[in-house]
């Protein structure tokens, strides 16, 4: 475990923010269940010729294996490891628990995903102490709780917190303040920055920038004409300043559910059409396990036609109702009028469907049928029964006749 001390106080800071992050998650969970594993390269992830590392433990890491790499891939680089299917349903299990010890920690969590979330700690530090105490509580806590361990990142900025949680990894935590934030960030590469993907990766190197520093000394003007409104936003990040605060506000969020076939298929197969179908039923299902019901319904789909550097097309089309709803034929039959309205001849490798505008609803409100209340009764009570079947027997105790989401690996989980 590595920190970076700061002065032991946290009153000047202008926000305390952690970042926590779970290592290797899915392989994690995994050994948690089979000790057996304990030390072994454990690779989760589709096994099919389509399929993608999901999680990699440390010890298969240690062969260059990682997270999206296509496992066709990740064999040929670590042959002898324990490559495992992946249990969507345990490690949901799992991320409850660590979601609920980062809430006895602070009201204002912001998850990123199932195994990572940002943590406001701005104000706590007369109840739990100084950031550097409060995260290695943190950390403890959640081994205590689950078994598993998590790499923490705490900074006055959510940028940093993230990037300070990657570099302590595995199991590590980096503790950096305000007065040596830009100092910390100054020889940083500056792909480590929020937004710098691989296009404006290339365009910065042109332009003989490759730390955080050289971004930070540029002109804003010269980088606005380079990079339009991106060019001074990127400067602010380098320079230190990030004014984003950690959103729990459940507003915020949108769910989604998608998933890489492992065979290309057409607009207009059966097979896709059943994809939608598993994704909306999968998608309403947590909506009404948070209470909460969407507005806007977008449909996502990646081509079967490579770009180059592993790049697909990627199309997306989204459709907004008059009222909200959770239920999953509803969103299934939207995304499917979605696809209906995309033209051409590719096959689809990637599909997916997302829900956002949330509305937080409770057990008396029907907004979806407001002329037929009756059937909008008959469906809400019919979805209870289904979700107190799943919850009590699993997900796939009961779906609907044409309900199947072929995966080349676990299915993603976007929240």
């Amino acid at each position: 475990m590595a920190d970076v001390p700061t002065s032991g106080s946290a009153t000047h800071w202008p926000r305390v923010i952690a970042h926590a992050d779970m290592d290797a998650f899915y392989a994690s969970v995994e050994v948690l269940d089979n000790p057996a594993l304990r030390g072994l390269p454990v690779i989760v992830g589709g096994s099919s010729a389509r399929g993608v590392v999901t999680s990699a433990s440390y010890e298969a890491r240690k062969f260059g294996v990682r997270s999206a790499m296509p496992t066709a891939q990740a064999h040929k680089l670590c042959p002898h490891a324990v490559f495992l299917p992946g249990r969507m349903k345990r490690y949901v299990e799992i991320s409850r628990v660590v979601r609920r010890v980062f809430e006895s920690f602070s009201p204002v969590v912001e998850p990123l995903s199932l195994d990572e979330a940002f943590i406001d700690l701005t104000g706590t530090e007369r109840l739990l102490g100084p950031p550097i105490d409060a995260a290695r509580d943190l950390k403890r806590r959640v081994l205590e709780e689950t078994g598993l361990v998590a790499s923490v990142g705490v900074a006055p900025t959510k940028m940093a917190a993230k990037i300070l949680s990657d570099l302590s990894k595995p199991d590590g935590l980096l503790v950096v303040g305000p007065e040596i934030l830009r100092e910390f960030l100054t020889p940083l590469p500056v792909e480590r920055l929020w937004g710098v993907g691989r296009v404006t990766l290339a365009r910065l190197h042109a332009q003989e920038i490759r730390t955080i520093g050289d971004l930070a000394r540029r002109d804003p003007g010269e980088l606005k004409g380079l990079f339009g409104s991106m060019g001074p936003h990127l400067q602010e990040l380098a320079s230190g300043h990030d004014s984003r605060t950690v959103e729990g506000d459940w507003r915020r969020k949108s769910y989604g559910e998608e998933n890489t076939f492992a065979r290309d298929h057409a607009l207009d197969s059966l097979e896709l059409r059943r994809a939608l179908i598993a994704h909306g039923d999968a998608i309403a299902r947590r909506l009404r396990a948070d209470g909460v019901r969407a507005r806007t319904i977008t449909l996502k789909l990646k081509l079967a036609r490579p770009l180059g550097g592993g790049r697909y097309p990627l199309i997306t089309r989204s459709f907004s109702l008059d009222g909200t709803t959770n239920d999953g034929p509803e969103i299934s039959r939207v995304a499917m009028a979605l696809l209906a309205k995309v033209d051409g001849t590719d096959k689809i490798r990637l599909a997916g469907v997302q829900v956002r505008q949330l509305e937080r609803t409770d057990d008396t409100q029907f907004g979806l049928f407001e002329s037929a209340p009756v059937e909008d009764r008959k469906r809400d009570r019919l979805n209870r029964a289904l979700d107190s079947v799943a919850k009590k027997f699993g997900d796939e105790a009961v779906t609907r006749g044409l309900a199947k989401a072929e995966r080349a690996a676990p299915s993603r989980r976007i929240k």
